[in-house]
């Protein structure tokens, strides 16, 4: 990386004042071509494409976790993206051994037992996959946004990377509203995943996704068994047990 680690601390606050497409354009200045964005293609990972693509045209890496129970909608849209941008979409895949010795001992649905089981089937598919490319980087762009979920409140839009260190990880639309999202989709004719037209506001893997009920929040769809404070899966902060 041009800039070192504890440059980035001293300046978090400068960065924070920077729309999304500053920052974005300022990451890839000072770390490509280590720096790569991690799309579950839901909306904001649409709206961050098409804004790497206006400001590197093709230049920029997507990699994605495949957990291989995703639904069939997320892989349309990989396709779509792909297509629209013609950028390659790198996808990182769970250890085969370990989901077949976690299928075979528990099951296909040991997650809907307690949060150990979920947050180990998590580690399996997700986790584990992300560290692996991650250990190749310097930094990652993520989608987060501070309204999606209590466990996102006080994010900041620039962080070091705490469980993996030595990785400077950017939330470039960490204050962006749902609003905000969806205009920019609109206005600028992204493609987004057409689970949200099914009333889907948060995607992960199909079994532990659902379309949320009226009144409920951004994030209730996703492991709906579960208090609001454990819905994180371990890539972004732990989770209380």
């Amino acid at each position: 990386m041009k800039i070192p680690l504890e440059e980035i601390t001293k300046i978090t606050k400068e960065l924070e004042s920077k729309t999304a497409e500053e920052l974005l354009k300022w990451a890839l200045e000072n770390f490509s071509p280590k720096i790569a964005l991690a799309s579950s293609f839901q909306c904001e990972d649409s709206v961050l494409i098409d804004m790497l693509y206006k400001i590197n045209h093709k230049n920029f890496r997507i990699f994605t976790l495949d957990t291989g129970r995703l639904n069939e909608e997320t892989y349309e849209i990989m396709e779509r993206i792909r297509e629209k941008y013609g950028v390659p979409i790198e996808s990182q895949f769970p250890d085969r051994e370990a989901v077949e010795k976690l299928e075979k001992e528990k099951g296909l649905y040991s997650f809907r037992q307690s949060i150990e089981n979920r947050l180990e089937c998590c580690n399996i598919r997700k986790v584990v996959p992300l560290n692996r490319i991650l250990s190749q980087l310097d930094s990652w762009i993520t989608g987060l946004r501070r309204v999606q979920a209590v466990t996102r409140a006080n994010t900041p839009k620039v962080e070091l990377d705490e469980p993996r260190k030595g990785i400077v990880k950017f939330n470039p639309l960490i204050d962006w509203s749902n609003e905000q999202v969806w205009d920019y989709i609109k206005k600028n004719k992204v493609p987004y995943n057409k689970l949200y037209d099914l009333g889907y506001t948060s995607i992960g893997c199909s079994p532990c996704t659902r379309a949320i009920k009226a009144g409920e929040d951004l994030r209730a769809g996703r492991w709906w068994w579960e208090n609001p404070d454990q819905k994180e899966c371990g890539l972004h902060i732990h989770i209380k047990k």
